[in-house]
């Protein structure tokens, strides 16, 4: 079986795509001749033609626009907003077109369209590249909101987006295009080839787009995540040595809560974790559910561990990102191993 990078991945999910099934289209800004920012469309052009795979202006309204209209006459277009930050001008579409479309036509018209965008801190992008809005997208009814964390579950994710009547907000960690990051940004990268999840079939699978991953079984206490943030969690595992259960939400909404209610209830205890900030983050609708279907088996208050309210920071940004340090201190929170309360403001810089 191909070892893949997740960039790799995505590519050879839309290369199956395109090549089975001619209402698949691929455009957006930079995406044709360049191959994308990220060079996940690299070759793609030249393989299925400037027809299929093209460039777009700069231009998100249009782009998304565009798409939706495609979509509704029966293409299945796949756009790229270079960065997730970037999506605010194509907002109108999205939320008032794309996911309104199948309910106000009755069912006559479907959206079938997917939107890629990089998405996430880590690589020093500072407030206008590092965003992380998928609590935006999970609010609104009629989008699906998915995020994967490796190689495997890019692709076959990708591909059932894709092959999905409805349209889908595709969020790519860009800190995990090139390998697995468990937050110790001082210490040297680790490719994808050393993890098993960069096995990955060269040919059509799919990875439902409802159901989470038991990344990490344990019995002591149920971490929810997603994104970079699963190898964070894992990471705080190791260290604290506490036995975590982690899951991988992979699909934000919908929401596979009947995996989320069985953990929580055999641990008693969760934690919920992810990179965009705190206050009406997608960790609040996580931390609600848990409260509403698992309140009797809960053994300590749920903990969040979350980037700031604050703007992504280029100079500090590793005092926003969530790392192993602020999650393991709440795994010991919820232990009952420490008093001390876990901050919910971020430590004032040093000044030599």
């Amino acid at each position: 079986m191909a070892t893949m990078t997740m960039i790799q991945a995505l590519r050879s999910a839309m290369d199956v795509m395109l090549e089975r099934d001619p209402n698949v289209v691929v455009f957006g800004e930079d995406v044709g001749y360049f191959g994308g920012v990220f060079r996940c469309t690299e070759g793609l052009q030249a393989k299925y033609g400037t027809q299929r795979v093209f460039d777009s202006p700069i231009a998100e309204g249009g782009i998304v626009g565009t798409a939706i209209g495609m979509a509704a006459y029966g293409l299945r277009p796949v756009v790229e907003v270079q960065f997730a930050d970037y999506f605010y001008p194509a907002s109108d579409q999205i939320v008032s077109e794309a996911a309104r479309l199948r309910y106000r036509s009755a069912g006559d018209f479907t959206a079938p369209l997917v939107i890629r965008m990089p998405c996430g801190g880590g690589i020093y992008g500072g407030q206008t590249h590092s965003q992380s809005p998928e609590a935006l997208f999970t609010h609104v009814c009629g989008l699906r909101t998915v995020m994967p964390s490796n190689p495997y579950d890019a692709k076959g994710l990708l591909i059932a987006a894709i092959e999905c009547d409805d349209p889908v907000i595709f969020l790519e960690p860009k800190r995990l295009y090139n390998g697995p990051f468990d937050g110790h940004h001082e210490r040297p990268v680790v490719p994808w080839s050393a993890h098993p999840a960069s096995e990955v079939p060269e040919g059509h699978y799919t990875v439902p787009l409802d159901a989470a991953a038991v990344v990490r079984a344990g019995d002591d206490v149920t971490v929810l995540t997603y994104g970079t943030m699963v190898f964070v969690a894992e990471a705080a595992a190791a260290e604290t040595g506490i036995d975590a259960e982690v899951i991988d939400l992979r699909s934000l909404w919908p929401l596979d809560l009947p995996t989320i209610v069985r953990s929580v209830q055999k641990t008693g205890r969760c934690v919920v974790l992810h990179e965009a900030t705190r206050t009406s983050g997608f960790g609040a609708e996580l931390t609600a559910l848990v409260q509403e279907h698992c309140f009797w088996h809960l053994e300590a208050p749920i903990e969040r561990v979350t980037g700031w309210d604050t703007p992504y920071p280029h100079a500090l940004e590793w005092a926003y990102f969530p790392g192993p340090e602020r999650v393991g201190q709440a795994y010991r929170k919820v232990m009952g191993l420490t008093k001390e309360p876990i901050s919910t403001e971020p430590a004032a810089p040093v000044r030599s």
